[in-house]
């Protein structure tokens, strides 16, 4: 199993002290937890990408490759790109740049966002989104491929043997397709047989299994090989300690202050105490033994074989989120690289294959599946996809 430390790079008053960093301070901190994330033997670091309050991860090739100067071994993620707002030409550019910078170490995880400042602000509508995410998607990894690119489009100008540039270093990048609360994108990730990430740290676990399923049943659909399926999952909070009583202390003070700003929104919990939380969410609290069986009864219903923790203290001492990230990667971590496997693809830099060169047909892009809604996420955790 391989493990990420991510970031939403949120900008709010501290859950505890109600305080809020200047925002130069919080970009420091971005960068002294990457890398931390690096010193401690986690496989990737991930920025996410937010136009709207209170994020300011709006610019996540910036952050990474600065992230990429100061590292020199864990892998790069985005988490996610939001690709239905984003020019695709201008997007392959910003990551190709980025990932001849890292010597490969770039993976991105795509989606189509949510959140209807960031729709308005890019002039985005709920109803041309899952189609502006597919086209871009479809187009990106076109030029990632090609050298001349030809497409008709509807939402950017169409491409006639379109040459862009810098060519890429990965032949191709590794894209992952995020999943939160409905079917196309898990849909477009199976038809491409691309790997997923579910988001998982909204709601209780049935949701998500239920769209890793759909993906596994799509991925045979469009005829790929089961045994090259490759999902992650996210977590709702991370505090390990020697003992469930320790952590629990610790942790909650952490989950009244992000219970008191969810409802200072006017958004119902869906974990409505602490001990809901670390029973009912994926969140990992407790000792390391407590946290192994935690993923291992996710494991059982998601196959997953790679794991998101929260990069960021959030509301947590700068020296308990340091002991909780040690302590994790010296008594959790080693349990679970043993007991389960790895992704079925090379953790390194991609190199192109005869398989990666083919192109599926596109067909077209999928109706919209409607899907109960989930209770809005806590701005402290990592958003839908």
């Amino acid at each position: 199993m391989k493990f990420l430390a991510i970031t939403l790079i949120v900008h709010r008053p501290d859950p505890v002290t109600g305080v809020r960093k200047p925002t130069h301070d919080r970009f420091r901190e971005v960068l002294d937890n990457a890398l931390l994330a690096e010193e401690l033997g986690f496989d990737g670091f991930g920025v996410g990408e937010r136009h709207e309050r209170p994020f300011i991860s709006s610019s996540p090739p910036v952050v990474l490759s600065h992230v990429a100067a100061l590292t020199k071994r864990i892998r790069l993620f985005t988490a996610v790109t939001t690709l239905s707002l984003l020019d695709p030409v201008r997007a392959y550019e910003d990551y190709a740049t980025l990932d001849h910078l890292s010597d490969g170490r770039l993976d991105l995880i795509i989606g189509k966002g949510n959140g209807a400042a960031q729709r308005d602000l890019f002039d985005v509508t709920p109803e041309d989104q899952w189609d502006r995410n597919a086209e871009s998607y479809e187009v990106f990894r076109k030029i990632w491929r090609q050298d001349k690119v030809t497409a008709e489009t509807r939402f950017r100008p169409e491409l006639k043997d379109a040459e862009v540039w810098p060519r890429p270093y990965q032949q191709p990048i590794r894209v992952w397709h995020g999943s939160a609360t409905s079917k196309e994108s898990v849909d477009l990730a199976a038809r491409y047989g691309d790997p997923l990430f579910s988001a998982n740290v909204t709601n209780p676990i049935e949701p998500y299994a239920e769209l890793i399923r759909y993906y596994r049943e799509r991925w045979e659909h469009y005829g790929h090989d089961p045994a090259d399926i490759a999902v992650g999952a996210g977590t709702a909070g991370l505090y390990a300690a020697r003992t469930s009583q320790e952590a629990l202390a610790a942790y909650r003070p952490v989950f009244e202050g992000n219970l008191a700003f969810q409802k200072s929104l006017g958004l119902e919990p869906v974990f409505p105490t602490l001990e809901d939380f670390v029973e009912r969410s994926s969140a990992l609290i407790g000792s390391p033994q407590q946290i192994i069986d935690k993923v291992h009864r996710y494991h059982e219903r998601f196959g997953h074989t790679v794991l998101h923790l929260h990069a960021d203290a959030s509301g947590l001492g700068d020296a308990q989120h340091r002991d909780s990230l040690e302590r994790f990667q010296s008594e959790v971590a080693p349990v679970l690289r043993r007991e389960i496997p790895d992704p079925p693809f090379a953790w390194g830099p991609v190199r192109a294959t005869p398989e990666a060169e083919a192109e599926p047909a596109s067909g077209p892009v999928p109706e919209p599946v409607s899907a109960p809604a989930p209770a809005p996420a806590s701005a402290s955790v990592p958003a839908d996809r």
